[in-house]
């Protein structure tokens, strides 16, 4: 649904535009492709210093980071979160973003290999655990307080655990509805006056001024080197289906690209 290219051509009233743009887009099903039809409100300019591999990687992730750290809980100095996936390209942008705002941040990976990846994008602490098992260990992070958001894409296996390590008046922002939900939740069981929400981002950019202003600005984290975005691994178009087996099979570290021709 995502990626860069230039365009070739114009619709009926397609003002704002003109052949030969270079744009980046989200939200339009289809991109596995040599060419497109978008939406004029799905595409955005891309500045001369920004790389296509980095405006590839950076949209989908780029903008639900940003939803989650700056809108759905805009974080604020001093708290501390705890970003499951901490090595993914999610987890990534998303404990950078933290960092940039003056929070810190308990990365959670899944194996010892992903330990240098999300310290790298910033983690202050990193948590291995495959299991669903962390909770004692962020309580003992934060001197028995908890955090305060937790940013779970986890699913189910993560969602008890993920509560239980907020502190009081604490946000959890939930995000896995490929992995599904938690079931059915009483809401006079939620512990310590915490909230919990399902962060969309597509809330993040309801409209395309929305979308232009946010992804301008993730433009302006990348040119200044305050975000950095990290490839997992380039595939020519025809291997999209290995593609799909290495993130499945979490050999990944970061985003994986998909290049329509050699050379591109």
């Amino acid at each position: 649904m995502e990626g860069i290219g230039r365009i070739v051509a114009l619709g009926e009233n397609a003002s704002g535009f003109a052949v030969g743009d270079r744009v980046a887009w989200v939200y339009v099903p289809g991109s596995y492709a040599e060419r497109i039809v978008a939406p004029k409100a799905a595409l955005v300019p891309v500045p001369d210093r920004i790389d296509d591999h980095t405006a590839a990687a950076m949209m989908m992730q780029g903008l639900t980071a940003s939803h989650f750290a700056t809108d759905f809980y805009p974080v604020q100095p001093g708290d501390v979160a705890l970003v499951h996936a901490a090595a993914g390209d999610l987890g990534q942008l998303l404990s950078q973003i933290v960092r940039l705002r003056g929070g810190s941040v308990i990365g959670r990976v899944s194996s010892q290999a992903k330990v240098a990846a999300a310290r790298a994008a910033g983690a202050d602490h990193v948590l291995v655990d495959s299991e669903g098992q962390f909770t004692e260990q962020v309580l003992a992070l934060t001197k028995g307080e908890g955090v305060h958001v937790v940013f779970d894409g986890s699913g189910p296996a993560t969602f008890t655990g993920s509560l239980a390590s907020l502190r009081r008046s604490g946000t959890s922002c939930w995000y896995a509805p490929v992995l599904g939900g938690p079931g059915p939740i009483d809401i006079m069981s939620l512990p310590r006056s915490i909230k919990l929400g399902d962060a969309v981002c597509s809330g993040h950019i309801s409209t395309p001024e929305l979308m232009r202003e946010r992804t301008a600005r993730l433009f302006d984290w990348v040119a200044t080197g305050d975000l950095k975005i990290g490839i997992g691994g380039i595939y020519p178009l025809t291997d999209t289906a290995r593609a799909h087996a290495d993130m499945e099979a979490r050999r990944s570290t970061g985003k994986l690209l998909l290049i329509p021709r050699p050379g591109g």
